[in-house]
């Protein structure tokens, strides 16, 4: 699990300053940290995966740069819970507030499933309840060289009042070493019945000394004429 942050981490807070204002040139983590991959993904995304030695032992970074310059970033620990995410456009963030049924990617890779409820509070006061499952479909996908599985997944959020504010649903893909989840194919509706479907699968993993490694500029899908807006946060796991 990843996503939904809320009182910013100091690695957070790091990035700031020492993000690319804008697409182009390579992407600087944060003071401590190593970026391990970056990935190049559809739907015109590049992302940057990182560690900080300042943060606890499993925990890790993703920041997310569209065709604009990064977006998003968020802490996940080492069984893939949520722990805080930035909205790099807008200053929003999330904290994890509360924890039911804590997500563990140990859980899913030794019985095939994990289900998972925490909430959220933003830096605004806006708390929210994530609910759902992810289950292993049995199938490895190769993409790269980098060997993946695949999952399904259904995710509900709820307002405080416990009213359905929005689900997600579909497939996602794992890594079992480096403990992450990547977007794949889902489905996205809101109360309304209004909903919109998204393909962020990576295309190409680049790793320390590999061409495109660090790379800011994302590569696949840019000049597609989208007849839908793609959220920020849209096909990337809370």
């Amino acid at each position: 699990m990843a996503h939904p942050g809320g009182i910013l981490g100091l690695g957070a807070l790091a990035l700031i300053f020492t993000l690319p204002a804008h697409a182009g040139g390579k992407f600087a983590a944060p003071a401590g940290c190593e970026v391990y991959a970056t990935v190049q993904m559809r739907e015109c995304q590049v992302s940057q995966h990182y560690r900080c030695a300042h943060d606890a032992p499993g925990d890790q970074w993703a920041t997310y740069l569209d065709g604009e310059g990064p977006y998003y970033s968020s802490r996940i620990d080492a069984e893939t819970r949520w722990l805080e995410s930035y909205d790099l456009y807008s200053g929003e963030t999330d904290r994890l507030m509360s924890e039911v049924d804590p997500a563990s990617f140990t859980t899913l890779i030794t019985t095939g499933r994990d289900d998972y409820d925490f909430t959220t509070e933003s830096n605004s006061g806006n708390v929210v309840r994530y609910s759902g499952h992810d289950r292993l479909t049995g199938e490895k996908v190769v993409i790269d060289g980098v060997t993946l599985e695949r999952t399904k997944f259904d995710l509900t959020a709820r307002n405080a009042a416990g009213e359905v504010l929005w689900t997600r649903k579909g497939q996602q893909l794992i890594h079992r070493d480096w403990r992450i989840f990547f977007a794949d194919r889902e489905t996205f509706e809101n109360t309304a019945g209004e909903s919109s479907e998204s393909v962020s699968t990576p295309v190409v993993f680049a790793l320390p000394g590999e061409k495109g490694f660090l790379s800011a500029d994302p590569q696949y899908d840019c000049n597609m004429t989208m007849t839908e807006a793609v959220l920020p946060g849209e096909g990337i796991r809370p």
